[in-house]
């Protein structure tokens, strides 16, 4: 089962682009392993608090990241 999952900082994407990338992965898995595989593609978008999340050893904030704070 082809499977994706996505993080992004909380209310950084709207449910449209979710959807949007939800749609575009599938083709893609579709795309390299045929059409066999749509319905077992599982993709997850998720929203991860603001500071909840870091990359090499390095805690991230929408503030370091350039981004506003979210409302």
């Amino acid at each position: 089962m082809p499977f994706a999952n996505f993080k992004f900082p909380e209310g950084v994407i709207d449910a449209a682009r979710k959807e949007e990338i939800i749609h575009r992965t599938t083709a893609m898995f579709v795309e390299y392993f045929g059409e066999g595989v749509r319905p077992y593609s599982m993709v997850l978008v998720e929203e991860v608090t603001d500071g909840g999340w870091g990359r090499a050893d390095e805690t991230l904030t929408l503030a370091k990241m350039g981004l506003p704070p979210k409302k």
